[in-house]
């Protein structure tokens, strides 16, 4: 069974900085793509960020320049970096893996992961 865990939200003033980071873990045997999403009241879910295997990253533009995603891959682990932030990054954010599972040891599955979200707030 696949779980993706996501940490490190919180209440921040406009222009201030914080740190999330997603861990997935169980019988995972590869990792494609790793992302952040975030989903404001009355507002759909909006792609953030998104960062390959091979460390390639996608940014949404209302964050380029603010946010920065990485991962580690050793500890099956992605992260989202946000400085100036501002009252409209507020939402929760969920973290989102692309990746292979084993099936009954000996096969493999492909599917897409989603953490269970963690909540931004941006006030001042």
């Amino acid at each position: 069974q696949v779980q993706l865990v996501a940490s490190g939200g919180g209440l921040v003033q406009p222009g201030g900085s914080l740190r999330l980071s997603c861990t997935a873990s169980g019988n995972i045997f590869y990792i494609n793509d790793m992302g952040w999403y975030r989903q404001a009241p009355g507002k759909q879910r909006e792609l953030v960020a998104t960062i390959t295997s091979g460390g390639s990253t996608n940014y949404a533009d209302s964050v380029k320049g603010r946010f920065t995603i990485s991962r580690d891959n050793a500890k099956n682990t992605v992260s989202l970096q946000m400085n100036s932030l501002k009252p409209e990054d507020t939402a929760v954010y969920y973290c989102n893996a692309d990746l292979w599972t084993y099936e009954n040891g000996v096969g493999y599955a492909g599917g897409d992961y989603w953490g269970q979200g963690t909540q931004v707030t941006v006030s001042s």
